[in-house]
């Protein structure tokens, strides 16, 4: 069964989480700690959502140099796949596993809501489930959401196809050409700003909207990101 390290940080909200999200999507959870620089031989590493060492400094800068994350590093460098979200995404930049910078929403307010998210690469470790194009909602809070880079880097994301999801409809934080997520050249590391283990079993999910409006008991429409890495195992 491939072993996925879902790592916790002091001030980590979603970890157990996205353990459940692996679990459902026919994987095995292992709980990794910051302070542990083994990876206990897992296959991917999630670095979930919250709040790192209380987000002191910039969000995920304390996270990045942990010593979990000198591990990380090494091991994405060599091809595992590896999931950040929210906090994760803002580690991730910090670490320089991925370009660019999460900063403080535009509207300088911490926002919680369901998003579209326009899949706009299903080539990386976790987008294998899906057709570029296809759209998914899935939760979004953070305050920290909004994506930067220089205008030649956004460019080259763009040029490069790396621009891995889109928001829809609107842009709630004020990112740079909508941009939700990224991934690295390799496809391997790709960091993405909602919460697609908040929608990963029906109930509990966003709410389908129809031409009647609100529908249905919870989508698990974030479940396919975790499932893409099983396919990307196998091929």
């Amino acid at each position: 069964m491939t072993r996925v390290g879902v790592v916790t940080f002091p001030g980590t909200l979603d970890d157990r989480d996205a353990a459940r999200a692996v679990r459902l999507a026919g994987c095995e959870p292992v709980a990794l700690w910051h302070k542990d620089a083994d990876l206990h031989e897992v296959d991917a590493v999630v670095l979930p959502g919250g709040f790192s060492y209380g987000d002191y400094l910039r969000c995920g800068a304390i996270a990045a140099v942990a010593p979990v994350m000198g591990s990380v590093v090494e091991a994405a460098g060599k091809g595992m796949p590896v999931l950040g979200i929210c906090n994760g995404f803002q580690i991730l930049c910090e670490a320089h596993l991925l370009e660019g910078a999460l900063i403080r929403n535009d509207h300088q307010k911490f926002l919680c809501r369901d998003q579209k998210l326009r899949v706009e690469n299903a080539s990386t470790a976790w987008t294998a489930s899906f057709a570029v194009g296809d759209e998914i909602t899935v939760p979004l809070k953070n305050g920290e959401g909004c994506f930067q880079a220089a205008p030649d880097t956004i460019e080259r994301l763009e040029g490069e196809g790396r621009v891995v999801f889109r928001y829809v409809d609107v842009n709630p934080n004020g990112s740079a050409n909508d941009i939700a997520g990224i991934t690295n050249a390799a496809g391997n590391v790709v960091g993405l700003m909602p919460h697609p283990e908040h929608a990963v079993e029906a109930g509990f999910g966003p709410l389908a909207v129809g031409a009647e409006g609100m529908q249905g008991h919870g989508g698990v429409e974030g479940l396919g990101i975790f499932t893409s890495l099983l396919r990307d195992m196998v091929s």
